[in-house]
């Protein structure tokens, strides 16, 4: 399989087969916050800071932006934001929207090589998006969808994906590693074998282009109780596929242990050096939360001893 490299202003990721599996987090993104929302027609980004914190510390290793917001500037946000994120973070970034006026706002503002989220097999999306990819040297997801069907079926979907990447790479000279494909991940609660036909299509589109994919883990899960558990299942499954990213909840402990276990157990992980760093780190946190909480609860017998001392007297 081809390697996408992505980069920030001082820091490069690379995504491909031999690679630990890329994890996009998804948090930056108002769809279904309304609190969010509102911030953001007030203009106030305080969330985005919030975000960007707490997908790094959970591991994420690129972020998604989404600014996308009835009733607000969403060029202007985007470009607020993406100045914002790289103040805040070296992660990579993928610039995501579905206004074309958006996504230049976003790589205009951006320092490094972005991944563009994304674009349809529908040609007058390719003919608005994939100029603009090819004109900031950026990266792309692509969705094998067009103007009359998102396809259930497998095969279906690896014909309009070989439409997509002809034109990317022929009409627009953009390399294909440069060329990121999404097998397109539905609601296992609206099907139940909807994640078998993502699976399928992952492991065609591995055969036949050795493209590089990713896919948003969360809509799997949609609508599903114990959403974590369902994503930390199938996420390790695709990568035994050929799937080499997602867009995923990256502050989900559960998940992202998940998909550093299948690094391990895939031979991504050479010595297990990462998995064993990482359980570390999580011993070490829940060693320093105990020794606080225990100086806390110190402090505050110590105060109540001297409270009953002075009422003594």
């Amino acid at each position: 399989m081809s390697t996408t490299i992505l980069s920030s202003a001082t820091k490069t990721v690379r995504i491909g087969d031999g690679q630990p599996f890329a994890i996009i987090g998804e948090r930056i993104n108002p769809t279904g916050r309304k609190i969010f929302q509102l911030q953001l027609r007030n203009g106030d980004l305080s969330r985005v800071e919030i975000d960007v914190k707490e997908q790094v510390a959970g591991g994420a290793m690129l972020l998604d932006v989404n600014m996308g917001t009835p009733l607000a500037d969403e060029a202007a946000l985007m470009t607020r934001a993406v100045k914002l994120i790289q103040q805040l973070t070296d992660l990579p970034l993928v610039i995501d929207s579905s206004i074309v006026e958006v996504l230049e706002a976003g790589l205009a503002a951006y320092q490094g090589k972005a991944l563009v989220n994304s674009v349809t097999a529908e040609d007058e999306r390719l003919e608005a998006i994939l100029p603009l990819v090819h004109r900031y040297g950026a990266a792309v997801i692509g969705l094998p969808n067009d103007e009359e069907e998102i396809p259930e079926d497998p095969a279906r979907r690896v014909e309009l994906a070989r439409k997509l990447i002809h034109v990317a790479t022929e009409r627009y000279q953009i390399p294909i590693e440069d060329i990121v494909i999404d097998p397109l991940a539905m609601p296992v609660g609206a099907d139940t074998a909807h994640p078998a036909r993502t699976l399928e299509t992952i492991a065609m589109l591995k055969d036949e282009f050795g493209v590089n994919m990713t896919l948003g883990a969360s809509n799997v899960s949609f609508g599903m109780p114990d959403r974590h558990s369902i994503g930390a299942t199938f996420l390790p499954i695709a990568i035994s596929h050929g799937l080499t990213s997602a867009i995923m909840d990256a502050r989900s402990p559960q998940i992202v242990r998940a998909v550093k276990a299948a690094d391990l157990v895939l031979g991504r992980d050479e010595w297990g050096a990462s998995w064993i760093a990482a359980h570390r780190a999580q011993q070490a946190r829940e060693k320093a939360a105990i020794e606080k909480a225990e100086a806390e609860a110190r402090e505050k017998a110590e105060a109540r001893g001297k409270a009953e001392a002075r009422g003594g007297t």
